[in-house]
């Protein structure tokens, strides 16, 4: 056995207690499960998967130290992922005041078509690698977990790294679930589905401020 399995418990329970508390991820993938369907915010539930996969890779290639060592490197990331959500929240407010009134057909099927859903893990990819503090935490909590006594360091923090990303997205497709549940709810209630839109997209541009603003 490569690892350390009580090692190995202990950080998927770190990774289960982290992705119960909804960050941007979370957000996009539950109001795009209500206002458009599961099937589509699944997809960037994918999306957020890879991003993370890249994380690792970064964290393995020993990237993540020169991110967490260059200020002005992590200052750039950090600016570039804030914009991004910046962005996504001001589109969903611009969808709120443009269309709210109800959903088109093709969303109430919850069937995207193919540009909707390599746009869907597209913006799940760049949410989950937008905050730089990601990679530094990935980085300085991984290690870790890691049992030095069996050797095969970058191995033992792949498959963990690799198994704390399968429980984040378990855990991410029940928060789907359970925001789809409430589709119905909010379908042909135009105040509703105005409210959940600019909700988001508020919530969206506080992350992007808090994002900015964070310390190191």
């Amino acid at each position: 056995m490569p690892v350390n399995l009580s090692l190995v418990a202990g950080f998927l329970t770190l990774s289960a207690v982290l992705s119960m508390i909804p960050g941007p991820s979370v957000l996009l993938e539950t109001s795009r499960a209500i206002t458009v369907g599961r099937r589509s915010a699944m997809w960037i539930v994918l999306g957020n998967a890879l991003g993370g996969l890249v994380l690792l890779a970064l964290v393995l290639a020993g990237l993540g130290a020169i991110v967490a060592a260059s200020a002005k490197l992590f200052m750039a990331v950090k600016v570039v992922g804030a914009c991004y959500l910046f962005w996504l929240g001001v589109s969903a407010l611009r969808s709120a005041r443009s269309n709210p009134f109800s959903l088109n057909e093709s969303s109430a099927a919850g069937v995207p078509g193919k540009t909707s859903r390599a746009r869907s893990v597209r913006q799940g990819f760049l949410v989950g690698v937008a905050n730089p503090k990601s990679i530094v935490s990935l980085m300085a909590v991984l290690p870790q977990f890691v049992d030095h006594s069996r050797g095969g360091l970058v191995l033992q923090m792949l498959v963990i790294g690799l198994a704390g990303g399968v429980v984040q997205a378990l855990i991410e497709t029940v928060w789907v679930c359970a925001a789809g549940s409430m589709r119905t709810w909010f379908l042909g209630r135009t105040r509703r589905i105005q409210l959940m839109k600019a909700g988001g997209g508020v919530a969206m541009i506080a992350f992007a401020g808090r994002l900015a603003v964070e310390s190191p």
